[in-house]
């Protein structure tokens, strides 16, 4: 993969793909009366109930299949390492791990396969739609931002794709509570993407939807009290938690398979399919609550999102997102 301040390198023969979205052949699991289950539909889609603020991002079949999609490229980005899951050196026998914000528990599900002597816990406020996991996996529902239960010190704490999760200082709580609970010597390890589109050879029209997605969404998530800029703000907040021996990498991720790269197509594809479902979730919350000048109706969301998904499809169109990942360690005394 080349570095991520080359130009990507166009596939002049690319052609476009017919991506789908959801999943029709996915298995229902059994429903749960319990609320937290259920869950809060809003505007067709549905969100948590766990915490008493809202949460920008919906928790249902569409998004979590996003996810899905998002965890394959991360790993593809990284399938040149014996470890694609993670950077920070644990060494071969961790105890205790633990994945906030694990969304549908696939990088813990993956990390436990990986670790078979370690347990690995993921938490989120949605209960993840999981029908079967490793003995050593653990996946819970509940909120990081209360009092941590957990009786273990944990080896590794790991973050991915949390943009918008908390405002600035509940982010300075949550970095505090991930140092007081990681092992001396024990690491954190994040990674975010940028909301931005952009392009290195300026093929996203100025005057496209997919232009203004990024501004737009940063907006109404300023309004909102909940930056979406965590891939700017991690690593100085991880160091003023305590953190030391920071590292971090940039990436570009491809969005469509029109990079000439064959490791870059693949994430590219990828990651096509993780915009295409998770759009009109990442947008509808913000947009029909916080849209300027005034909140939009959700036929309006769905329009933009829709022309959006459209533009991008285009093997004209060569978008991409940044992203970084920053590991850091706790001091050792």
């Amino acid at each position: 993969m080349p570095p991520d301040n080359e130009r990507i390198a166009v596939d002049p023969n690319v052609y476009v793909e017919n991506p789908g979205t959801a999943n029709d052949d996915q298995s229902e699991t059994t429903s749960v009366t319990s609320s937290i289950y259920r869950g809060l539909i809003e505007n067709g889609r549905r969100y948590q109930t766990m915490r008493e603020n809202e949460y920008w991002s919906p928790a249902d079949e569409l998004q979590f299949e996003s996810l899905e999609a998002g965890h394959a490229v991360a790993i593809i980005l990284e399938s040149d390492r014996p470890n694609p899951l993670l950077r920070s050196p644990i060494g071969n026998s961790p105890k205790n791990i633990l994945d906030i914000g694990t969304g549908n528990g696939l990088w813990a599900i993956d990390t436990a396969d990986m670790y078979p002597e370690a347990t690995v816990r993921g938490v989120d406020l949605f209960p993840p739609p999981v029908t079967w996991m490793p003995p050593n996996c653990i996946l819970e529902v509940d909120d990081v931002l209360r009092d941590w239960t957990w009786r273990e010190k944990f080896d590794l704490i790991h973050l991915r794709i949390m943009l918008g999760a908390f405002t600035a200082e509940e982010w300075d709580d949550v970095y505090k509570k991930c140092y007081e609970n990681l092992e001396p010597g024990g690491w954190i390890e994040q990674l975010e993407l940028d909301a931005h589109l952009e392009s290195d050879d300026d093929s996203i029209p100025k005057d496209s939807m997919a232009a203004t997605w990024g501004e737009t969404t940063f907006g109404c998530a300023e309004r909102s009290g909940r930056r979406i800029d965590t891939l700017n703000t991690m690593r100085d907040s991880i160091e003023r938690a305590g953190f030391v021996d920071i590292h971090e990498k940039l990436y570009k991720w491809p969005i469509g398979a029109w990079a000439r790269d064959k490791q870059l197509k693949e994430a590219g594809s990828l990651n096509y399919r993780m915009w295409s479902a998770g759009l009109e979730g990442w947008g509808m919350w913000l947009l029909t609550k916080f849209g300027a000048p005034t909140p939009w109706p959700p036929e309006q969301v769905q329009a933009y999102v829709g022309k959006i998904r459209t533009e991008l499809k285009s093997p004209h169109v060569h978008a991409y997102q940044r992203a970084r990942r920053v590991w850091a360690r706790k001091p050792t005394a």
